[in-house]
């Protein structure tokens, strides 16, 4: 296949809500555009990543990631006089049983407002990096993928979601190489506005039923505001008729184009076991000849107007 490049293009997929089959199709689209365009692999859903599960993903990398901090409380410089108890907020200051116990920090309740330190009239806290997960930069049959695992309870999902997406950037620029797939996270919160910022294309995918036509609107409005192009897809659109044609007139009431449909096929749920996109695993059951014409639309789209490239 012959596209046209002139910068890195980037395509997020994303949904409004979890569950529509964002990962299967961005692992079909991985797998596709391997045969085609070389390009670069992000799974941004930090909180729960997989597209490394389904595309036989092998970590060449691991980074740690920090981006919060916890006040830490120096029983050496405390003077017990319960000044950060009685302003912390969040209850995260333990009270000692005894006067020969220092205050303390409970971690899971700090929020890293820092206002004891500021308060402490000892100077007895201080704030400390923690470390919130990491991130990986690993290798596929099908290309680099860059991901990441977030740790229980912690924060910074945004962050982290930009830290992946700019090392993704980086490298594809380094290495020439022309495209970035986004396998998006759910919701319309801080990791949608990260994996979003700065993408040249979003791919939609809708599921019929009621609270896939609310997420799929909260969606396109969320991406109207970034000024973001759309394009929209419906899964498993054979289950419930009444439910995509609601989807359909959703999308034309905002002026928007179903590229595709995708029906139920147990080839998906077969190709996840085997941990192989279903492009690849069943290359022509109906799922797979539906993320090809998919893949067929959104391409021309994401190069056009540009120079070749071979």
């Amino acid at each position: 296949m012959t596209v046209k490049v002139q910068s890195v293009k980037q395509c997020v997929v994303l949904s409004g809500k979890g569950g529509t089959g964002k990962t299967s199709l961005s692992a079909g689209l991985m797998h596709l555009s391997s045969l085609n365009v070389p390009g670069v692999y992000v799974d941004a859903d930090v909180d729960a990543s997989n597209l490394a599960l389904v595309t036989a993903a092998i970590p060449q990398e691991t980074h740690e990631f920090s981006g919060s901090k916890l006040a830490v409380i120096d029983p050496n410089l405390c003077s017990r006089c319960g000044t950060c108890f009685d302003i912390c907020r969040y209850e995260a200051i333990l009270k000692p049983i005894n006067k020969q116990v220092s205050y303390q920090v409970i971690d899971l309740l700090c929020d890293g407002c820092a206002a004891c330190v500021h308060a402490c009239p000892e100077a007895a806290i201080r704030m400390v990096v923690q470390q919130d997960g990491e991130w990986y930069h690993s290798t596929s049959p099908y290309g680099h993928l860059f991901h990441a695992e977030l740790f229980p309870a912690a924060e910074n999902t945004g962050k982290l979601v930009t830290t992946i997406k700019q090392a993704a950037i980086s490298f594809s620029e380094n290495h020439q190489i022309p495209l970035i797939f986004v396998d998006g996270p759910p919701g319309i919160g801080c990791p949608v506005i990260s994996a979003s910022t700065g993408a040249d294309l979003a791919l939609l995918v809708a599921e019929p039923g009621v609270s896939g036509k609310h997420d799929l609107e909260r969606i396109i409005q969320t991406l109207e505001h970034l000024k973001i192009p759309i394009l929209i897809c419906i899964n498993k659109f054979d289950i419930y008729p009444e439910g995509t044609d609601a989807i359909k007139r959703l999308a034309n009431s905002y002026g928007y184009q179903i590229i595709g449909e995708i029906p139920f096929d147990d080839a998906v749920p077969n190709a996840m076991i085997h941990a192989k996109p279903v492009t690849e695993f069943a290359p022509e059951s109906p799922a797979s000849l539906a993320i090809q014409k998919i893949f067929e639309v959104i391409m021309p789209v994401l190069f056009s107007e540009e120079k070749t490239y071979n």
